[in-house]
């Protein structure tokens, strides 16, 4: 109970922080917003700073914070955070098997909807077909989100394709760097894989209980960071942009983007997230090869269906469906 308290004065403190936007804050002003002491305001403050936060401390005129730390926290997140849902509720963790396992787990206790699960290491992540996901501490995003949508079951693979086109465009918008999706759900920079989504249901026949996106980012990784095996065709932010690049910032931007699309998808369908994504896909109009379970086929991919479903033209002119399978790109 004690902690809990603590950690939502902590969430308050640095929602203070937010709306200062840079400027002091008093003391007094704080005290009275936290219903605190003055010398309890202080203790918070000096946690803060053990955290790696910058804070000015002013006779008079109050603290201000000048600096934040690269960290993936729930201080982190919150402060700055402009979303009303997702992301209001942060689950962290140091060290974690997946961030998908412990959200299927809270999901199922009952974690309400926008909940985030962020950690520093997976040492067993993992992306589709469950494939390893190769998450080191301190590099990238690893996170998971829990959503409600009141939506059938078989609509639910179109969550992971505005999934994809939030993160598309929160890559875009931090970094300025002009991200490529590979359906359904690879996000590539000049063709190399940046971030893995993976998305899964708990569900009965009929309804939805809840859907975990499983999203990770290489964010600050160097190229010396990545095994051999996937050193040629894995890459990070920071290598594309030559800097590195703020996680919290990001996870901020990327949480405000899928909420945006989110809240839409769910007011007005599907159409308005499929024309997004195929403004991003890399292999529309070009001839590639899809493995499916059943067997590989090679053609032309069309685009998608209202349900997100693949289209492709064989050379005999027949269109197949593809609902799973792993793309290649053979023309470019």
């Amino acid at each position: 109970m004690a902690s809990s308290l603590q950690s939502e004065i902590r969430k308050k403190l640095l929602e203070l922080f937010s709306k200062a936007n840079g400027e002091f804050i008093s003391g007094q002003k704080i005290s009275e917003q936290l219903g605190c002491s003055r010398t309890a305001v202080w203790k918070h403050i000096e946690d803060l700073r053990k955290e790696g936060y910058e804070v000015n401390a002013v006779r008079k005129a109050g603290y201000q914070i000048t600096s934040k730390p690269d960290k993936i926290s729930s201080n982190e997140i919150q402060l700055g955070l402009q979303t009303k849902i997702l992301g209001r509720s942060i689950v962290f963790e140091e060290v974690v098997s997946s961030t998908q396992k412990l959200a299927h787990k809270l999901a199922y206790d009952g974690a309400e909807e926008g909940t985030i699960i962020v950690t520093e290491q997976q040492t067993e992540g993992r992306g589709r077909l469950d494939r390893k996901w190769f998450s080191p501490k301190y590099t990238g995003i690893w996170m998971s989100l829990i959503l409600r949508p009141n939506i059938p079951p078989t609509s639910a693979p179109q969550l992971t394709l505005l999934a994809a086109v939030a993160v598309a465009q929160a890559i875009q918008e931090v970094t300025g760097l002009e991200p490529d999706i590979k359906w359904p759900n690879d996000i590539l920079l000049s063709g190399k894989k940046v971030v893995g989504i993976l998305t899964e249901l708990q569900a009965e026949s009929d309804r939805i209980n809840s859907v975990i996106i499983g999203i990770g980012i290489n964010v600050n990784q160097s190229k010396l960071d990545f095994p051999e095996e996937i050193n040629g065709v894995a890459t990070s932010l920071s290598i594309a942009k030559g800097e590195k690049v703020n996680r919290s910032y990001l996870v901020q931007i990327l949480l405000l983007k899928l909420e945006h699309l989110y809240l839409t998808y769910l007011e007005n369908g599907f159409h308005a997230i499929k024309l997004l994504w195929e403004s991003y896909a890399i292999n529309i109009g070009e001839q590639i090869l899809a493995r499916t379970l059943h067997g590989t086929i090679k053609g032309r991919a069309l685009g998608i269906t209202d349900d997100g479903v693949l289209k492709l033209e064989t050379s005999d002119g027949e269109i197949h469906y593809i609902y799973s399978a792993d793309i290649e790109i053979l023309s470019k």
